[in-house]
């Protein structure tokens, strides 16, 4: 049977695979810009023959009408791998659940410890070889696609192609095609660079050289750290990262990435996922130098050590003396989640002339009063993303210290004196007074 074939007989509507959900079934959106719409839509609309339907998605960028149609929870289980915006606030109504985990154990987290009655993505258009690209949202999705019973993608024109490894399912593997809306995709704004932010990328970019290659995180100090790298006269480097965020369109249209000194992939910038403009997602469409990876390959801490000089750039929200990080939670408040950030600091340590930055402001507005993001001690219930043991270079717009081989007690100093002025006073009697400075501060 030709592939054409297979497909004229494999399209269904949404509302005709919605209708094939029971009650009690596990269902998995995918990852980001693959979670499906119209299925979505059409799954929410038959709410009232449904229960205890479990549905696992992951950085939702649209809102998930099995959500919004179902608020008291009676008929859906939302799940969680990592929060927007969006899913932190359906958390915080009680409507969604987060799932703790390391980004890069995805893929062995699905084949081994989960199982999916139904999973339905969004793909790129079936190809001549009769292939649908997962586009952006490489992550997992192949081991999704291994484990689920059936198999069914929502396409969308919008979605790009992306050249790499277990980025892509067979028409022979699916069990039915949703030809979608074809919306443009979802894109994020651009994080505001202020003059903190360029402060602290000045910080980072005198300790790094030509020939290093860079994992970038997302948000405005990121964002500064691309173009101040962007403007400075850094050259020859590479990109293994997690995201493939905005900055990074910068960075190769200056002419400062070539990747010629990485181990690992020479010559290609390699991701797993993107989340941003329509300028980036033209970007890595079609893009031979971009190379799109399952995720246990571009997290893994052996991966990512397999390339020299691997630079780990990351936001936190707060840091106690001691140099435990937290990136994901104030309280029992999840905000985001765990991402990579812990495989790329260790895997970056392990690279041979590796190195990993914590940046954040001093100090943040909590209501109408601002508060230091230096802290004697995290709030109860905050979650430790990164353990002090990992910690390296702590950055604010104050300075830059490397936590490698401090003991706690000079930790605590150098962390100190990273805090705005108005907090160092405070932050060194309640040290003193917990004893984290040493006998002869007392």
């Amino acid at each position: 049977m030709s592939i054409q074939t297979l497909l004229q007989a494999k399209r269904r509507s949404a509302d005709e695979v919605a209708a094939t959900v029971k009650s009690g079934d596990r269902l998995d959106y995918g990852f980001a810009l693959g979670e499906p719409d119209l299925f979505d839509a059409a799954l929410a609309a038959r709410k009232h023959d449904l229960g205890n339907v479990t549905i696992r998605g992951a950085l939702s960028l649209r809102p998930r009408q099995v959500i919004e149609q179902d608020p008291q929870q009676q008929h859906f289980i939302n799940e969680n791998w990592h929060f927007s915006g969006y899913n932190r606030r359906k958390c915080e109504q009680g409507l969604v659940s987060y799932v703790p985990f390391n980004f890069g154990e995805g893929p062995a987290i699905y084949r081994r410890h989960l199982g999916v009655d139904l999973l339905v993505m969004k793909t790129s258009p079936m190809d001549r070889h009769g292939f649908f690209n997962f586009g952006a949202s490489n992550t997992y999705t192949r081991a999704i696609c291994d484990v689920a019973k059936r198999i069914v993608v929502e396409t969308c024109v919008a979605m790009p192609v992306c050249y790499g490894v277990e980025n892509m399912v067979h028409i022979s593997e699916i069990d039915a095609v949703i030809e979608g809306a074809n919306d443009p995709l979802p894109e994020l704004p651009a994080a505001l660079i202020t003059d903190l932010d360029r402060q602290v990328a000045d910080y980072i970019v005198r300790e790094i050289g030509d020939g290093v290659c860079l994992q970038i995180g997302i948000g405005g100090m990121p964002n500064a750290v691309c173009s101040a790298i962007a403007q400075s006269k850094l050259h020859d480097l590479g990109i293994h990262t997690e995201m493939f965020v905005d900055g990074m369109v910068d960075l190769v249209e200056a002419g400062k990435v070539s990747g010629r000194r990485k181990q690992s992939h020479p010559g290609k910038i390699v991701f797993t996922f993107a989340v941003g403009n329509k300028r980036s997602y033209d970007f890595i469409d079609g893009n031979e130098i971009c190379l799109s990876l399952p995720v246990d390959q571009t997290n893994l801490p052996h991966k990512i050590a397999e390339n020299p000089n691997v630079v780990s750039i990351n936001n936190c929200m707060q840091i106690d003396l001691s140099g435990q990080v937290a990136s994901e939670s104030t309280g029992h408040r999840q905000v985001s989640g765990t991402g990579g950030q812990l495989q790329f600091v260790r895997g970056a340590f392990m690279s041979d002339g590796g190195k990993s930055f914590m940046c954040l402001s001093s100090r943040y507005m909590k209501g109408v009063n601002p508060a230091s993001r230096i802290v004697c001690g995290l709030e109860p219930g905050t979650v430790v993303t990164t353990p002090r043991t990992d910690v390296m270079y702590v950055v604010t717009e104050y300075g830059i210290a490397n936590l490698k081989g401090k003991s706690v007690s000079e930790r605590a100093r150098a962390l100190i004196a990273l805090a705005h002025p108005d907090e160092r006073d405070a932050l060194y009697e309640v040290a003193r007074k917990e004893g984290m400075l040493g006998r002869r501060f007392l």
